[in-house]
């Protein structure tokens, strides 16, 4: 019987190739603007590491006082040099590394090359299995690396393909900022968005990844400045970088591995007690006000997902919803039109569930069409979200196989459900009425 509806199908749209075209053109235009948005709505509003996001927690501290306080009364979302030592040296976490954005001057080994400018964090070494930072070679540091400001470097493997052509470089040597740096471990294609671990000093969304990864107290030995935010609430008490690290400047990000819900409860119990012992040491005329949010939490609160990408989304699930209710019209249209034929069928025995099958293979395979029709303006949308988009945001949106089966999916579904209507009104076709008018 599927053959023989699908045969009746077939003719039926061939009967009336002016509708057949309208509906698959809607079911197309429609299909493709929706899926086009969603590719890029995907990618800015997903979780970035989602096996370990609601492990992963970000603590603040309140070191300003009520009167620098956002309209939430929240404190700051970065540390002070002073607190953001004080929790690396307690190491109440099971993994954590405070870390700032740094952006130094590499010198290529080979003679006539000039200067690369490239960017990166200083971590501590307990970052990398931290986040799960995958290898192609060697590894992160080890502790004692990180306790003797040891000149190590992990450079991504963008960076290793143009120094060293793509070979092993684990033990060779590269230049930053005039000091020589041993390269310790080359990371395989690892670029999360939106760059959740440093929310503070990082663009959200960057299509191009971090190049190099060296030891946080090696860069503050070094003077390597930080090329993130820092935010200051009063006039610093010296220049320079060491003025920095003496200030109650937010300038580091901090991040902490707790897996379970003892460890946050004894985290933020800690939290507390730090900022009663600040205040007795008188650094604090305050009482506590500590936050500390797993990664999904300051995502939202952050609102890292772009407004203009939820707005596009809805206006292109609007369109269509618009060639939804065309479709309906124009198969409305042409399933009455066979009322003689309906009514006909129905006087030779033929029962309403025949008529409901018949219409929606007729429906579905509208759909199909529609879909096919979608993929490929999906395709061509996708390639062309550069025109509505941020190009940082626009290079997230990817066209797999994922995005073309759900494609085809709601394509078919979305028109199988336009079709409801129509098919119930052309099976309540009264025959009786059909033959005395024929």
């Amino acid at each position: 019987m599927l053959g023989y509806y699908i045969d009746l199908a077939w003719r039926s749209l061939r009967r009336s190739p002016g509708l057949t075209v309208l509906m698959v053109l809607a079911i197309g235009f429609g299909v493709a603007a929706s899926m086009t948005t969603y590719s890029v709505f995907r990618a800015v509003s997903g979780d970035p590491i989602p096996w370990k996001s609601s492990q992963l927690f970000v603590p603040q501290i309140d070191a300003w006082g009520p009167s620098s306080r956002d309209s939430n009364g929240e404190p700051p979302d970065a540390l002070t040099y002073t607190d953001a030592m004080a929790l690396v040296h307690a190491h109440r976490a099971k993994l954590q590394s405070a870390m700032y954005r740094i952006s130094p001057s590499l010198v290529p080994g080979q003679a006539g090359q000039h200067p690369i400018n490239v960017s990166g964090h200083a971590v501590y070494g307990e970052f990398f299995p931290m986040l799960d930072v995958p290898f192609l070679y060697g590894s992160g540091w080890s502790a004692d690396d990180d306790a003797h400001q040891a000149p190590v470097v992990v450079i991504s493997g963008e960076l290793n393909q143009k120094l060293f052509d793509g070979a092993n470089s684990v033990g060779r040597s590269l230049s930053m900022d005039g000091k020589d740096y041993r390269v310790v471990g080359v990371m395989d294609s690892w670029n999360p968005q939106p760059r959740f671990y440093d929310l503070a000093s990082s663009a959200n969304f960057n299509a191009i990844g971090e190049s190099v990864f060296i030891p946080f107290e090696r860069g503050i030995a070094a003077g390597i400045y930080n090329s993130g935010n820092t935010n200051c609430h009063e006039p610093r008490t010296g220049p320079g970088f060491i003025g920095l690290q003496q200030s109650s400047c937010v300038w580091i990000s901090y991040m902490a591995l707790l897996d379970s819900s003892a460890a946050v409860s004894q985290y933020r119990q800690y939290l507390d007690g730090y900022a009663r012992e600040q205040q007795r040491a008188g650094r604090f005329h305050w009482a506590p006000n500590n936050l500390l949010r797993d990664v999904p939490a300051v995502l939202d609160h952050q609102g890292v997902v772009p407004s203009d990408t939820r707005i596009s989304l809805l206006v292109a699930l609007g369109l269509l919803v618009v060639c939804l209710v065309n479709t309906v019209g124009l198969m409305l249209a042409k399933f009455l039109r066979r009322s003689g034929e309906i009514g006909v069928r129905r006087a030779l025995g033929a029962p309403r569930r025949a008529l409901y099958a018949q219409f929606l293979m007729e429906a579905g395979m509208i759909g199909a069409a529609g879909g096919a029709l979608g993929l490929l303006l999906t395709g061509v949308g996708v390639m062309s979200v550069g025109w509505v988009f941020r190009p940082e945001i626009a290079a997230l949106a990817r066209l797999d196989w994922s995005l073309l089966g759900i494609t085809m999916v709601l394509a078919v579904g979305v028109t199988l459900l336009a079709g409801v209507y129509p098919t119930f009104r052309a099976a309540r076709v009264q025959p009786a009425w059909q033959l005395k008018s024929n």
